[in-house]
């Protein structure tokens, strides 16, 4: 029994060691091969998106070498027009710095006087002294950075390799797919067909996952836009679209994308109603996006619950910054798809999909139950539109 009970304790023992021995190996990878692993995984992603209109192409006999340029060049375009769109709001909004100093040096002036009448601080607060103060914060932390700078300078350059990559992925992508049957099907005709299932579904998921995320971050613009034209925030465009766009870092996008316009509502009007009534528009378009844009367009099979997301947003953040805050949330998603089709491996995928609508129907607000309920009856109407076509 007890040689039984040592051998137990042993075995556990060792297993746990190994897996923390793969985990740290696995994250000091990562960190090492960060400027090979964010241009593949981009480019992978990206590669993906884009492989239907390659083959689209490939169908009216163009060469597979065509097809995969013409594919690159679509996405390039787009990603062109976003850049030539910001670049024109960029420049509408610096013709306002002016204003927008003596904006601010006029509210330092009346907190001064506040400060002053109410809680008997004196002392002089002017735009001089507040960058005189950022001045010196910059020298003392001169070092952290340039560290930062260089990093992000290497990264950017890295993104260069990306379409270098998307073509080359592009153009080998049914080479790759036989790799991964080969490797991971071990030669048995069952396991072959599970990768081969785990493959389709993946593919489908980062294609949906990503257009899902386009068509949300475009309806967030509109009604951001919309929303802050109508409070007559200036320049509401581009802060609209700014907000939808960090809309791709889930719960942390969306609050550093409002802190802008309401920071800006706060200067440069004249009544602390419009931040208020601003964080309000954010918050209640937010919860139709949690409730009912992205369930809807998106799909269940993409959505984690929010713990899990939390987790992968500050451990990517960890490993690789800002990029590792986007990247990781389609990489668990597709840990979760393998983590459902491999049976020993179900209860993690349960841990990080999301719980049913039962089982947390009494802990959601009004309002929240009542945009489930209206995005519960588009599903329902797509369902019967599908039928009768049928």
């Amino acid at each position: 029994m007890n040689n039984y009970s040592m051998d137990t304790t042993t075995k556990w023992y060792v297993k746990y060691t190994y897996i923390l021995a793969a985990l740290i190996l696995t994250v000091f990878a990562m960190i090492v091969a960060k400027s090979i692993l964010l241009p593949l995984l981009f480019a992978l992603f990206f590669s993906i998106l884009l492989s239907p209109v390659a083959g689209w192409l490939e169908r009216y006999k163009v060469p597979r070498f065509l097809s995969s340029f013409a594919a690159i060049l679509v996405g390039l375009l787009v990603l062109f027009g976003i850049g030539f769109f910001f670049y024109n709001q960029m420049t509408a909004f610096v013709r306002d710095v002016d204003m927008f100093a003596e904006r601010l040096e006029e509210l330092l002036a009346s907190m001064e006087g506040f400060l002053a009448t109410w809680f008997a601080i004196e002392g002089e607060i002017n735009l001089d002294r507040v960058v005189s103060a950022i001045f010196e914060w910059i020298q003392e932390n001169a070092t952290a950075l340039t560290r930062g700078i260089t990093g992000a300078a290497t990264t950017i350059a890295s993104i260069f390799l990306v379409p270098v990559y998307m073509y080359l992925m592009l153009l080998f992508r049914d080479i790759l797919k036989n790799f991964a049957l080969r490797a991971f099907g071990g030669g048995d005709d069952q396991s072959t067909l599970k990768v081969h299932n785990i493959i389709l579904k993946v593919k489908t998921l980062v294609q949906k996952y990503i257009t899902g995320l386009l068509m949300v971050i475009a309806i967030l613009a509109v009604l951001n836009s919309i929303m802050l034209i109508v409070i007559g925030v200036d320049h509401a465009i581009f802060f609209g679209v700014f907000a939808a766009m960090l809309n791709v870092i889930p719960f942390i996008g969306p609050i550093m994308g409002s802190i802008l316009p309401i920071l800006y509502a706060l200067i440069t009007m004249d009544s602390l109603i419009y931040p208020i009534i601003i964080l309000l528009g954010f918050y209640i378009i937010q919860l139709f996006e949690s409730n009912l844009f992205t369930p809807t367009i998106v799909g269940s099979q993409v959505s984690m619950n929010a713990l899990a997301t939390l987790l992968l947003i500050f451990i990517g953040a960890q490993i690789w910054g800002l990029a590792g805050m986007i990247l990781f949330i389609p990489l668990g998603a597709i840990l979760k798809v393998i983590c459902d089709e491999v049976d020993s491996l179900n209860h993690f995928g349960y841990l990080l999909g999301r719980p049913k609508d039962d089982e947390v129907k009494g802990q959601r607000s009004v309002l929240a139950k009542r945009v489930s309920e209206l995005r519960e009856k588009i599903k329902d109407d797509d369902e019967n539109n599908t039928d009768e076509n049928e």
